[in-house]
């Protein structure tokens, strides 16, 4: 009887105990089921029909939305600017990162602190601004002209902003730019845990810094760089902000600043007004952000 009893207890404290956590994971659970997984569903019911939000008028279509997009140029040129976009800048703040973070780790560098603050300072601006104060720098008559002019190595400013050649470009280099200061962070809070012990029998044996960096601290932080490259292909590939207002919501100049998330905007909410081929890009968007993490992760596995 004595058992019995104490068992009842015991699966009645488990209850409260359960009841307890649902209720403070209830709100949480609760905007998770709606705003995501009631979201993911609508969106994919609307890929499948032609929705014109004005009249709220739904018509099955099939996979009509899908097959659309293998016959769409805009759709085309919008998957090639996001995977060029993705395939330099993932890159290039990665291993940017990963320096800035090395050397500012070093307990030889004076005023080691001040230069994390200076480095870090670029997360605490908004993306509208530093995308204003790049479109200012990069103007025809802006501080980057000017100085190219100065030294010689022009002879007429360009049109950065107005140019299909150089307009994506400009924003790779303030996405670069403005994104090292986040994944330096977590750079450097995972090289605290790396035992010191490894730098000083390095050095012991002759090994320069960059021996040092490709040796040991590379290998050691590999889980971290996985992360931080998948951060990027998923913020490179949803990238829309900046090519909206470098652009204003255009995608030009010549569609060279055309996103896939730039282009679902258009067609949700612009004059193009087709929901539910929005919806369609969208979902196909999501499948190769997706796919392209998965390859991403099993490649930096693989050479671990």
């Amino acid at each position: 009887m004595k058992a019995n009893s104490k068992k009842s207890r015991v699966s009645k404290s488990r209850l409260v105990e359960w009841f307890q956590a649902y209720t403070f994971l209830a709100p949480a659970l609760l905007i998770s089921l709606v705003f995501f997984v009631v979201s993911i569903l609508f969106s994919l019911y609307l890929s499948f029909n032609n929705v014109n939000l004005y009249a709220s008028t739904y018509s099955f279509t099939g996979i009509e939305n899908y097959a659309r997009m293998f016959t769409d140029g805009r759709a085309a040129i919008a998957l090639k600017n996001t995977a060029t976009f993705s395939a330099v800048v993932v890159p290039a703040q990665t291993i940017a990162a990963l320096m800035v973070a090395f050397v500012l780790a070093s307990d030889k560098l004076k005023g080691r602190k001040m230069f994390r603050l200076i480095y870090f300072l670029p997360t605490l601006t908004s993306s509208s601004a530093l995308t204003l104060i790049f479109m200012f720098i990069f103007n025809v008559y802006g501080p980057v002209n000017e100085l190219l002019l100065n030294v010689g190595l022009l002879s007429e400013p360009i049109n950065f902003l107005q140019n299909p050649e150089y307009s994506l470009k400009v924003i790779m280099v303030m996405n670069v730019w403005s994104t090292v200061p986040m994944f330096m962070t977590i750079y450097l809070a995972s090289l605290v845990d790396l035992p010191k012990s490894l730098y000083e029998a390095a050095e012991i044996d002759g090994a320069s810094s960059w021996e040092k960096l490709l040796y040991i601290t590379v290998p050691y932080l590999r889980p971290i760089t996985t992360y931080v490259v998948l951060m990027g292909i998923i913020g490179t590939f949803q990238m829309f902000d900046q090519a909206y207002i470098f652009s204003n919501g255009s995608g030009g100049p010549a569609n060279s600043t055309l996103t896939v998330a730039l282009m679902i905007y258009q067609y949700a909410f612009g004059q193009m007004n087709s929901m539910g081929y929005a919806s369609a890009l969208a979902i196909m968007l999501a499948l190769i952000i997706f796919v392209v993490s998965l390859v991403a992760e099993k490649v930096n596995n693989r050479n671990s």
